[in-house]
């Protein structure tokens, strides 16, 4: 049985948003700030989840998981500091967060969703 798959803002090397199956990917998230502090890239970050999440008609109270790149450990509370804000409350997504050297100079954070549609 074929099931519909919806692409939203898709080039040719990624999309960043697709729906499968009643559930709602969306790509790694960075900044547009690079070297800003990580609170104000993480506010950045959230918001373009913000965006796609209502792009694709679905609310944060939807979030199933969030993967979580940050550059330094030692960004981890000041991350936290923005996100634990930012998810509502009785919605928390399951998480993993880790640090890893992202893909470019000065991105101190990305984020990547799964949602329920």
């Amino acid at each position: 049985m074929k099931k519909d798959i919806t692409r939203m803002q898709t080039n040719g090397r990624m999309s960043q948003v697709v729906v499968a199956n009643g559930v709602v990917y969306l790509a790694g998230q960075v900044p547009d700030t690079a070297g800003a502090t990580i609170t104000d890239q993480t506010i950045e970050v959230l918001k373009h989840i913000d965006a796609l999440l209502a792009e694709a008609g679905i609310e944060k109270t939807r979030l199933l998981t969030a993967n979580i790149w940050l550059s330094d450990a030692r960004h981890f509370d000041e991350f936290n500091r923005v996100w634990d804000v930012w998810v509502p409350d009785g919605h928390a997504p399951t998480r993993a967060c880790v640090q890893s050297l992202l893909m470019r100079a000065g991105f101190d954070v990305e984020v990547s969703v799964t949602a329920l549609a």
